[in-house]
């Protein structure tokens, strides 16, 4: 049987009507048999052209062939020599738009489900307690604070771990993992894997520090001219909310999407009373967004009892930011879609609680500068969708803190911090910064991207010291 005559194999998952009703993982990933065949999809190129559709340059053929030959904990360690968080991205990356896109085999047909193999290898290794650490070569006598301990932050801590450095990632909440445990929600990144893969990088000797606000209990320049730090790395994300500025944002019932999945992913509000997270369970949800962000808020919604929640975005479907996996799952599960929409207006009752939305249409025109066609108001188009709940989920931005307390570190009016694409280097010395305090809120792969350039040049630093 020729390998491009295998079908695509589906992942096996929850059904959408019971699914809508918990918080557990949406797919179960798959079975040794599917994985094999799946792999036995892939051509084996001489010259890959996914490679080049991964930030962090995952060794694809290599992990997928080792997959095709049963050897499911070689895989995994395959993948641990460009990625420390496999399990994470085999979930949450895009791959539909990274590797997969320049799949060959997806020319006549459908891509190798690269994502899909990779998830699986990964989950093999940890399940069947297959994890063995690498060697750590010599103390160096270096070392490297790392401020974040998102996608960036840990991807600079696994890389300069292995070169002998001493690591400290200091972490503002109280759990390591960033967005990966804040924002995204357990039924798209179960918290345990999150953990599993800190565990991994603790056993290889990073330290943690949580709980560590840098630029309120130390300041950068105290951490290389007190502590010693040879250099340090800003990964501390955009968690800043952005909201519409528009009449009745400050109405009771209206969160920003940061506030909404951070109570429930990482303060466990879905679990209460067992966790004394108390969370607002709308009966009618508006999600302003149309990005990933604002899936995991709808969806988030019908977990906690919502009878109706509806997604308002200004645009069309196909001009939706968010996964087309996320949007289908959300569909499936009932999450309704306001297309073509604007919220104008949040409008409160006589107790200053959210009561509706007043909304207009909207027509698309041509495409403005991010390529997706720009819309406009279709004049005497108001009207009002009922609602007692409202989450923005309209983007985010880097919390100031660290630029307001770093002298010589420079911004962009955005608030992001000015960094080498090349380097990750700031315009202060010793200090480098990657992922979404650099681009604004973006993938878990880009950062990650980001965190092993910056690795790539602090070592070139400290060899040069």
């Amino acid at each position: 049987m020729a390998k491009v005559k295998i079908p695509r194999q589906p992942m096996p998952e929850q059904d959408p009507k019971v699914r809508a009703k918990n918080f557990d993982e949406v797919p179960f990933g798959y079975s040794p048999e599917a994985a094999v065949l799946e792999a036995k999809r892939c051509l084996q190129c001489k010259k890959p052209k996914c490679l080049a559709g991964c930030p962090v340059e995952v060794l694809i053929p290599e992990f997928i062939e080792k997959i095709a030959e049963e050897d499911f904990v070689g895989a995994a360690q395959m993948l641990k020599v460009r990625n420390s968080l496999p399990a994470v991205c085999g979930r949450v990356c895009p791959q539909e738009t990274q590797c997969e896109e320049l799949c060959v085999v997806g020319k006549k047909g459908e891509p190798v489900a690269i994502g899909r193999l990779e998830r699986f290898a990964a989950d093999w290794e940890r399940n069947n307690a297959e994890v063995t650490i690498p060697e750590i070569p010599p103390a160096t006598g270096k070392k490297i604070a790392v401020i974040g301990a998102g996608p960036a932050g840990l991807t600079v801590a696994g890389d300069l771990i292995l070169k002998g450095h001493e690591v400290k990632v200091f972490e503002a909440l109280h759990k390591p993992g960033g967005v990966l445990v804040y924002g995204i929600p357990e039924f798209r990144l179960p918290k345990a894997i999150v953990q599993a893969e800190v565990d991994y990088l603790a056993a290889m000797g990073v330290q943690f520090e949580m709980n560590a606000v840098v630029g309120k209990i130390i300041t950068v320049d105290e951490l290389i001219e007190e502590e010693g730090y040879d250099a340090v790395f800003v990964g501390s994300g955009a968690g800043l909310p952005t909201f519409m500025k528009i009449d009745g944002e400050n109405c009771n019932g209206v969160y920003s999407a940061n506030e909404y999945l951070t109570r429930s992913n990482l303060m466990k509000a879905y679990l209460f009373p067992e966790y004394d997270t108390p969370i607002a369970r709308g009966k009618r949800v508006a999600v302003f967004g149309g990005g990933n962000v604002a899936m995991d808020s709808a969806r988030t919604a019908l977990r906690l009892g919502a009878e109706a929640s509806i997604i308002v975005y200004r645009r069309s479907r196909e001009e939706m930011p968010a996964r087309s996996e996320e949007v289908h799952h959300a569909d499936e599960e009932g999450v309704q879609f306001e297309l073509l929409t604007n919220p104008i207006r949040i409008l409160a009752d006589e107790e200053g609680r959210v009561r509706a939305i007043e909304c207009v249409r909207m027509e698309l025109g041509e495409p403005d500068e991010s390529g997706r066609r720009r819309p406009s108001v279709i004049e005497g188009s108001e009207f009002e969708i009922e609602v007692d709940t409202v989450v923005v989920a309209i983007g985010n931005s880097p919390n100031p803190l660290i630029p307001s307390t770093t002298p010589g570190i420079e911004t962009t009016r955005w608030g992001t911090i000015v960094a080498d694409e090349e380097t990750g280097k700031t315009t202060k010395e010793y200090v480098y910064a990657g992922g979404d305090v650099v681009t604004g809120a973006a993938t878990v792969i880009l950062a990650m991207g980001a965190g092993r350039t910056a690795a790539n040049a602090i070592e070139e630093l400290i060899k040069d010291k």
